[in-house]
């Protein structure tokens, strides 16, 4: 009999309209969901429950507890007052009350709880603030921004990202206009683009297997065995986990 593949749980992301549906949806990136089953994983959408933008932190532990891992995508910015900021920068886009709270939920109950953690693009911002980080709101113009680029990143000798990817040094397929500021408490920067910005943290601490990338590791993970390690590496922990 095949065993069970192990539960990745993927908070949804809210969207005003879907092609395929009549109303406003929940909804997740085909790519990065295919990326989890590719590496063995079932990936599971998670509704984000969060009324009023507030985050019921006993509720959502309960919650993950019947997920063997928590994958946190990618999405719209968060409010600029998650980290201490009442300044909103005008570039900042898709805020979301709810679906902020129930991220930051989320990854503090994923950490809290060992659940193996994997974090892209918004979910390695969400963990950062979760930690006491603060965000850059805006990376600047043309040039500056990191969006629709793939663009070299420079991994740190021995860190948990290089081993995995085997070299230090990839090509990250990036869409962001934000980036970390100051770093979350326990976190570690394992990965930086050519201008500095942060492209990966680790946390050598944390009580389960945990990685943030500022990339979008699923956009070429179909082609780049280097980006499906990452989620290999998720599942391989989940399913050790169980």
């Amino acid at each position: 009999m095949t065993a069970a593949r192990p539960l990745v749980a993927v908070p949804a992301r809210f969207s005003a309209t879907a092609s395929a549906l009549r109303h406003a949806a929940e909804t997740s990136a085909r790519a990065l969901m295919e990326a989890v089953w590719r590496a063995g994983g079932e990936p599971v959408a998670l509704h984000p429950h969060a009324p009023g933008g507030r985050c019921d932190p006993a509720g959502t532990a309960a919650r993950l507890s019947r997920f063997d891992a928590l994958l946190l995508p990618g999405g719209g910015d968060l409010a600029p007052h998650r980290y201490g900021v009442q300044q909103t920068h005008p570039s900042v886009y898709d805020v979301d009350e709810e679906q902020d709270a129930f991220d930051l939920g989320a990854a503090r109950g994923a950490l809290a709880l060992g659940l193996p953690l994997l974090a892209v693009c918004r979910g390695l911002q969400v963990v950062n603030t979760a930690r006491g980080g603060t965000l850059h709101q805006d990376m600047g113009g043309p040039g500056r921004e990191h969006r629709h680029l793939t663009h070299p990143v420079s991994l740190a000798p021995g860190s948990a990202v290089a081993d995995l990817t085997g070299t230090g040094s990839i090509e990250a397929s990036c869409y962001h206009h934000q980036h970390v500021a100051r770093l979350g408490a326990g976190l570690e920067v394992t990965a930086r683009a050519a201008d500095g910005t942060v492209e990966a943290v680790e946390a050598p601490g944390a009580r389960g297997w945990f990685l943030g990338v500022q990339w979008h590791p699923e956009d070429t993970a179909g082609e780049d065995p280097a980006q499906q390690r990452l989620f290999e590496a998720l599942v391989s922990a989940a399913r050790a986990r169980r």
